[in-house]
C-alpha cells in the first residue's frame, strides 16, 4: 500500500514539475518577449510626451530663443513619435506659450501643438486637422488617401536620418550586407548561422502598417515581407530610426548593426557612407495659403532651426 502511495506521489510530483518547467519555458520563449516594460504613456503613444512639453519647467527639448514669435493664424503641428523632441523644440522657439495646451496627458483640441504619431499626422494633414506634419516619407496608402480626398502633399526635407537594424546585445552578429538583409526579409535566409551567427531561427519583427519605420522597410524590401514560422523560437531582428534607437542602446540590452561594414553613427550619416540614409520632412498641403506655414518652414531651414536638429541628435541638412 505504501509503495503504491509512493508511486502516486512521485507521479503527481512529476506532473507538477513538468507543468512548472513548461510554464517557465513558455514564459521565457514567448510571453516575456511580448511584455512591454515601458510606462503606460510610452506604450500608448510611443514616446513620453510630457517629458518634451515646450514650455514646461522640466523638459528635454532644445531651447533656442528666437526674436520673432508667430502671431495670427497659427499652423497646427503634429508628427512622428521619433520627431517629437524636434518639432516641440521648434514650437518653443517661435510659438507663443499660450498656444500650447496640455491637459490630463494629452493636447487639447485647440492647442497649436498636437501629437497623433505618423499615421494620425498624415491623416490630419489631408483632413485639414493639421497644417504641418514632421515625419518620414509617407506610405503609398497615405499618398493615395490624399489623392482620394483631392489633397496633394508637399514634402520639404529638413534633416537626415539613418534607418538601422537592431539585435540583442548577446547576438554574435555585428554586421550584415544589404544583400543578406534583402534575403532575410524575402525569406531566403531564415537562420542566424547563415550570416555568421548561432544556429537559431531569425525572428523577423515588423511594426504596424503606416508607421514611418514600417513604410521605410517596405520601400526597401517590398510589401510582401516574409515572416519566419519558427522565428519566435530564435533571436529577433528589429529596425527603427537611429535617433529612436540610440537611447535604447545606452541601456545595454540591444545593439545596432553595421551595414556593409559601416556603423550608423552621426559622421557616417552626414557623409552618407552608411547605406540607408534618408531625409525626414515637414509635410504640408500643396497650395497652402496661410503665410505662417511658410514662416515655420523658413525657421526650420534657418541656421537656428538646423542647430536644433543637430542638438536634438539628428543630422541637419
Amino acid at each position: 500500500m505504501k509503495k503504491k502511495l509512493f508511486k502516486q506521489i512521485l507521479a503527481i510530483l512529476g506532473v507538477v514539475t513538468f507543468m512548472v518547467v513548461t510554464d517557465i519555458f513558455i514564459f521565457f520563449v514567448f510571453t516575456n518577449r511580448c511584455i512591454n516594460y515601458s510606462s503606460s504613456q510610452m506604450q500608448a503613444k510611443s514616446v513620453e510626451v510630457d517629458q518634451y512639453l515646450p514650455f514646461a519647467k522640466e523638459t528635454k527639448i532644445v531651447k533656442k530663443e528666437y526674436s520673432e514669435k508667430l502671431t495670427g493664424d497659427l499652423p497646427k503641428i503634429d508628427g512622428a513619435a521619433a520627431l517629437v523632441p524636434v518639432f516641440n523644440s521648434f514650437v518653443y522657439s517661435i510659438y507663443p506659450e499660450s498656444s500650447v495646451k496640455y491637459e490630463n496627458g494629452d493636447f487639447t483640441k485647440d492647442s497649436a501643438l498636437q501629437y497623433h504619431n505618423t499615421r494620425g499626422a498624415f491623416k490630419g494633414i489631408v483632413d485639414g486637422d493639421c497644417d504641418i506634419a514632421f515625419c518620414a516619407k509617407p506610405s503609398n496608402d497615405q499618398v493615395q488617401y490624399g489623392k482620394d480626398k483631392g489633397v496633394e502633399l508637399e514634402l520639404t526635407p529638413i534633416g537626415r536620418e539613418a534607418f538601422v537594424f537592431i539585435v540583442n546585445k548577446n547576438n554574435p552578429v555585428d554586421n550584415l550586407t544589404m544583400d543578406q538583409l534583402k534575403d532575410i526579409y524575402n525569406g531566403k535566409i531564415t537562420n542566424w548561422k547563415d550570416v555568421g551567427g548561432a544556429n537559431r531561427p531569425i525572428n523577423v519583427v515588423q511594426r504596424n502598417q503606416g508607421s514611418g519605420s514600417q513604410t521605410t522597410l517596405e520601400k526597401l524590401f517590398g510589401n510582401e515581407i516574409k515572416g519566419n514560422f519558427f522565428g519566435p523560437l530564435g533571436a529577433s531582428l528589429g529596425f527603427s530610426f537611429r535617433y529612436y534607437v540610440e537611447e535604447l542602446t545606452k541601456h545595454g540590452h540591444i545593439k545596432m548593426l553595421k551595414l556593409n561594414g559601416v556603423y550608423p553613427d552621426r559622421e557616417n550619416v552626414q557623409n552618407e557612407s552608411y547605406p540607408i540614409v534618408s531625409n525626414f520632412f515637414a509635410v504640408t498641403r500643396k497650395g497652402e495659403t496661410n503665410p505662417n506655414v511658410q514662416k515655420v518652414l523658413d525657421f526650420v531651414l534657418s541656421p537656428t532651426g538646423q542647430e536644433i536638429i543637430d542638438e536634438v541628435g539628428y543630422v541637419s541638412l
